[in-house]
């Protein structure tokens, strides 16, 4: 049986977003509120160099062992390669790793999350993978009807990040607005602003 203590993100310290994503801290904030969890934020600077990001994510992980964490659950799915950096991270720190949804079927997975209630909005597509237009799009059972062929219905590849706003685990809803779609760095990034 686990206990969930808490959530946590790494996010770019200059700018206050997750830094794949590019999803408002706030939003996250509201997640953990939602889920009534407590939130880690993992600060790295911008930019960092892999030596400085692997020092800090140390200085977490033996932080969270010394408040007696006895592991971290991530959400990854099939990739192997984020599974041995993720296993690599931890090895030897007393803190075990735990892919609760690895190699679900992502189509199985997808159905089962639209099924239970869960929306989300596409905060970042990769264009050379999928159409830009999908930014900013409601994640339904729709979008993934309309979705190319090779592209995985929950962004496995990297197709598209997306950010939660309601779910079975959320006390009440988060209210967003849809913000301003701009390119950056090769990706398509829409906004999703929290509502006051």
């Amino acid at each position: 049986k686990i206990h969930i203590l808490g959530l946590f993100s790494v996010a770019n310290k200059t700018y206050g977003r997750v830094s794949m994503h590019a999803t408002r801290l706030e939003i996250l904030k509201r997640q953990a509120d939602a889920a009534r969890l407590p939130f880690h934020t993992i600060n790295i600077p911008d930019p960092c160099s892999d030596e400085q990001c692997d020092a800090i994510m140390k200085t977490f992980i033996e932080e969270s062992r010394s408040k007696g964490i006895e592991c971290m659950a991530f959400g990854d799915l099939f990739l192997q390669d984020v599974r041995n950096y993720r296993e690599k991270q931890l090895h030897g720190s007393g803190i075990d790793p735990i892919f609760p949804l690895w190699k679900i079927p992502t189509k199985t997975l997808a159905d089962q999350m639209l099924a239970s209630g869960v929306k989300a909005y596409i905060s970042c597509v990769d264009p050379k993978k999928m159409p830009a237009t999908f930014a900013g799009q409601l994640w339904s059972k729709t979008l993934l009807t309309e979705l190319p062929a090779n592209v995985d219905p929950c962004g496995e590849n990297g197709e598209f990040h997306t950010i939660a706003v309601d779910g079975p685990f959320f006390s009440s809803p988060i209210r967003v607005q849809i913000g301003e779609t701009v390119e950056r760095e090769g990706f398509i990034f829409t906004d999703i602003i929290p509502e006051n």
